[in-house]
């Protein structure tokens, strides 16, 4: 009876597992059979073509590759409003998810620059059977790479990612010639740019806030002058990167168009934000806390913006490389770029927001929980840094990543508030250590027996080190990740092309 207890008791901890790991397949169970109902998607459109399986294969590879982009690069769009407690996770994954796929479906559409941006010349590949191969090998490794880096916790850039694969299939399929180097040069010189960019415009407008708003004395009336201010330059940036960057598809603007955008857009959300402003800072304490309720609204408005001109930039990233087999398999042409037909823009569109439903929640974590603390006014720098990182570099010409600005402003402001500590806790050693040689002085003309209050000296070097503001072990991945992007993209592609090569060739 003992012997039959124990076995039951085992059982019971063999069940308790199986449902455990039950529930951990249930997200990969889902993506799986998104993956398949765009495959019979897909047939449904193609099923007369003479290589229908290469469409409907290519689809899948697509699906796929919008699936990683939800659970990777959304994050970057609302994880600081989360990080800020905001929004929290169901409402930033709605809002996530709503404004991806109409970003996406309403303004992602028109053309694609397949051959991303002209990193492989088109006339090193005349035939359609070696460009269908390279563009499922950029598909393939760049999926992979993404998942990969969503599985040990880096944002990653998905744009970086599909460039990384052309190349290195395009070197597989024409050789180093077939390559647009200089491009590849701006492309590398964004490494750099963009993070140090975003973190550096996060610190200067968290500098301001402190110095304009927090450290005042009166801060509701600091509040009421600047925080509208602060919304009408956030919204103007925000106007202005829509007509740049999410809506450049459905109507052309001039740089000065756009700079009057934005203008506008200053104008109409200032007037608005200082009654709003004032009408919730009425009866509110004179104290920082408070003041973070402010730019509640203003992140939750930010989250949404952001997320509508990723779906409408990023989700080319997913469905380029698709529009351009379509095409070559329907035409039999090869062409830079192509109209992409709406049965694709929808797995794209919808690949991406169930990617973020299923896996989004692990790197929306990282971003605004686990890299620093991050309160409404350090998320609203972080939002306001990268909408005015994009466009600034756009301005000039200046190749930057998304992924990398966001999360370099989530740097920035770590890092700020890391050096505003310390250069704090030194100044009040500085006068500690002054205080203590006053003392000792007027201890040493005291009469003996006479003793004054122990003076505390200030932190050690290792009591500051041990209050780091910024886990160096999320930056460590994420650079290394980052730097490692096109290389490692670029060697999976050219294994993909050749072992394509060997499969359909």
């Amino acid at each position: 009876m003992t012997t039959l207890d124990k076995d039951l008791a085992k059982l019971g901890h063999v069940e308790e597992a199986t449902s455990f790991v039950s529930r951990g397949l249930v997200a990969p169970g889902l993506a799986l059979l998104f993956m398949a109902v765009m495959a019979v998607l897909a047939s449904a459109y193609v099923f007369d073509e003479p290589r229908a399986v290469i469409v409907v294969a290519a689809a899948v590879i697509a699906a796929y590759m919008a699936l990683n982009i939800g659970a990777n690069d959304v994050a970057n769009n609302v994880g600081a409003a989360v990080g800020a407690k905001a929004l929290t996770m169901a409402g930033a994954l709605a809002i996530a998810a709503v404004f991806e796929t109409a970003g996406a479906l309403i303004a992602g559409g028109g053309v694609v620059e397949t051959i991303a941006s002209g990193i492989v010349h088109q006339s090193a590949l005349p035939d359609t059977a070696p460009f269908i191969r390279l563009m499922l090998a950029a598909l393939i490794s760049a999926a992979l790479w993404v998942n990969f880096s969503t599985w040990i916790g880096a944002p990653v850039s998905t744009t970086h990612s599909i460039v990384g694969g052309v190349v290195g299939a395009g070197v597989a399929a024409a050789g180093f010639g077939a390559v647009n180097w200089p491009a590849m040069g701006g492309i590398t010189a964004s490494w750099v740019l963009s993070p140090v960019l975003g973190g550096a415009i996060a610190a200067i407008f968290l500098a301001f806030i402190k110095a304009a708003v927090t450290y005042q004395d009166d801060k509701i009336s600091a509040a009421r002058r600047w925080v509208p201010l602060l919304i009408g330059v956030m919204a103007g940036a925000f106007t202005a990167y829509l007509a740049t960057i999410g809506l450049h598809r459905l109507v052309a603007l001039s740089g000065t168009q756009v700079f009057l955008a934005g203008a506008a857009g200053f104008v109409l959300a200032w007037l608005p934000a200082h009654r709003h402003v004032r009408r919730q800072s009425e009866g509110m304490e004179n104290r920082t806390q408070s003041l973070r309720k402010l730019f509640t609204l203003p992140l939750v408005i930010s989250a949404a913006l952001l997320s509508f001109a990723h779906g409408a930039n990023d989700v080319a990233n997913a469905v380029g490389p698709l529009a351009a087999i379509v095409r070559a398999v329907e035409s039999g042409e090869v062409g830079a770029i192509v109209d992409v037909p709406i049965w694709v823009m929808v797995v794209g569109a919808l690949g991406i927001s169930v990617g973020l439903l299923l896996f989004g929640p692990k790197l929306i974590r990282m971003v605004g929980e686990e890299i620093t603390r991050l309160n409404p006014m350090r998320a609203f720098c972080v939002a306001l840094s990268a909408a005015l990182t994009v466009i600034v570099a756009s301005w000039f010409g200046l190749p930057v990543s998304s992924t990398h600005v966001a999360v370099g402003a989530v740097f920035g402001v770590g890092f700020y508030r890391e050096w505003h500590t310390v250069r704090s806790k030194q100044r009040r050693a500085y006068m500690e250590r002054r205080q203590r040689r006053r003392a000792e002085q007027q201890a040493a003309q005291r009469p003996a027996g006479q003793h004054g209050k122990p003076v505390q000296r200030g932190p050690s070097r290792q009591e500051i080190q041990r209050r780091r503001l910024v886990r160096r072990a999320h930056v460590t991945n994420i650079v290394a990740a980052w730097v490692a992007t096109v290389p490692a993209c670029a060697l999976l592609a050219a294994a993909v092309f050749f072992g394509l090569d060997l499969l359909i060739g």
